[in-house]
This record gives structure tokens, sequence and C-alpha cells, in this order.
């Protein structure tokens, strides 16, 4: 006998994760396209941002319709926190492209394109966790995967910051590289992140 809802369940935060998962991804490439050159293509970091503030558009309007709705797919609490770790990898990709331009650094020193690699291949794994949420079927496999990458960008981080400790004799510039590796980094950490939570949200729901 197929069961009844009295109230309709709201299903358009699958769709708002999505969109959510697909600006991430074009966040990294264009982060990956910006350190491809030996002098950054600063320019590209404006163009994050932009994607950083339609990204903020859609986490504030997920919260909104989440106050507004009776009946969710999954707890709403996993909502909140799914669209603000989503929101959160975003942000890491716009602070690094945001210090590159501002400090103006180059050229790209060992580390940076090697961790923009690692980041984009985590957001199309972050995506196709996403995408696998409703089903609640495949996401594990994504989430590990988001996981092993998280602990190669930890490696790469390590050794890059080696490097430029030995290397680079100019402290201003350590420091402007540090921070720009760093922010590198996070970008991974908030991918595990929400690899985390959808992995959290199927064994609740599965």
């Amino acid at each position: 006998m197929a069961r009844f809802r009295l109230i309709p369940r709201e299903e358009k935060f699958y769709a708002d994760f999505l969109t959510l998962a697909d600006q991430i991804v074009a966040a990294a490439a264009a982060l990956d396209r910006m350190l491809a050159t030996e002098i950054p293509d600063w320019e590209v970091a404006l163009q994050i941002h932009d994607i950083e503030n339609d990204c903020d558009g859609i986490t504030h309007a997920v919260i909104q319709r989440l106050n507004r709705t009776f009946v969710t797919p999954i707890d709403r609490e996993d909502i909140h926190q799914l669209a603000r770790s989503l929101d959160d990898v975003i942000d890491a990709i716009d602070a690094a492209a945001t210090v590159i331009r501002r400090y103006r650094v180059m050229p790209v020193r060992y580390g940076a394109r090697e961790l923009a690699t690692i980041i984009v291949k985590s957001t199309h794994k972050v995506r196709m966790a996403v995408d696998a949420l409703e089903r609640k079927h495949g996401v594990h496999e994504h989430a590990v995967e988001v996981n092993r990458l998280e602990n190669e960008a930890d490696r790469m981080h390590d050794e890059a910051l080696r490097r430029l400790f030995e290397e680079e004799h100019d402290p201003i510039t350590v420091i402007k590289w540090k921070e720009v590796l760093d922010f590198l980094e996070e970008a991974t950490d908030r991918c595990e992140d929400v690899a985390d939570v959808l992995e959290g949200v199927v064994v609740k729901h599965g």
C-alpha cells in the first residue's frame, strides 16, 4: 500500500546541493587555470569571487526555505550542516585565489599547482557524492576517495612548506606563500568535511 503524506515533502534541497556542488567544481577549475602559468592570471580571482557570492546566495536561500518547510527529505540539522559545509569549500577556494591576487605572488612555487589539482579532483568527488545522496547509494565510495585525497594534500602541503623554508630566503615571500599554501590545503579539508557530513546522513537515513 502506498504511503500517503498530507503535507508534501520538500525535495528541492537535493537540487540546491547539486547546484552548490557544481559551483564548487567550477571554482576549483578556475583556481587550477589561475595557477597554470608561471605568472598567475590575477583576474580569475574575481571570477571565483563571483562564484563565491552566488554560493552565498544559494546557501542563504536553502536556510530560508528550511525555516519554512514542515517536512524535509533528511533531518533539518543535516540540511543546514551540508549547505554550510559546501559553502565552506568555496570560501576556502576563494580565500586562496584572493591572497594569490592580493600578494601578486610569482612565479608559482612548488606545491601550489599540485594542491590545485588535488582540489579539482576532490571537488569532483564531492559532486559525485552529493549526486549519490538522494539514492543513498554510492556515497561511501566517493567519500573514501575524498578522504584519501585530503591525506595526499596534507603530504603535498608539508613537502611544499619544507621546500619553501629551505629555498626561500626572503621572509616576506615566505609569509605570503605559506598563507597561499595553507588556504589551498584548507580547501581539501573542507571537502573532507562535506564527505563526512554526507556519510553521516547516509548512516542515519540509510
